[in-house]
């Protein structure tokens, strides 16, 4: 009898996680949605027609907050999807990548499944099933 192992490469950023798992020659595919709002968005605070006045600037570190705890909310949905996986590659655009290993980390049985965190732009679903394929050695 041969063992089986189970792979799974991310591709993630701020607004969602598409999900690669290989398994036995299968393959499926799952998104994560994060629902984040953008922290970056900023309206004249109550009572102030001068943007970036004291005012707004008094609700940036609730908003910064707000962001913060959404953020940690998505990765440990991203993370959970990861329960029965051996080997996990990470990769995508922007800062998430790391946000998400970090987070990974603090789990002593998650973290050393990280194979390796690779910075790439956007890509169509198809491209990323590709990448998780030759990165594993699965042929397609």
């Amino acid at each position: 009898m041969y063992e089986t192992y189970t792979y799974a490469g991310l591709w993630i950023d701020h607004k969602k996680t598409i999900i690669v798992v290989l398994t036995d020659g299968r393959v499926t595919v799952d998104h994560i949605e994060s629902n984040i709002e953008s922290r970056f968005r900023f309206s004249g605070g109550k009572g102030s027609a001068v943007p970036r006045s004291p005012q707004e600037v008094s609700f940036e570190p609730k908003r910064d907050a707000r962001y913060q705890h959404h953020l940690h909310k998505y990765y440990q949905e991203v993370i959970h999807s990861l329960t029965d996986i051996d080997a996990v590659f990470i990769f995508g655009p922007g800062e998430a990548k790391g946000e998400l290993e970090k987070e990974i980390k603090k789990s002593k049985h998650l973290a050393p499944k990280i194979k390796k965190i690779e910075d790439t732009d956007k890509m169509a679903e198809n491209q990323i099933v590709i990448k998780v394929k030759k990165f594993f050695n699965i042929s397609p």
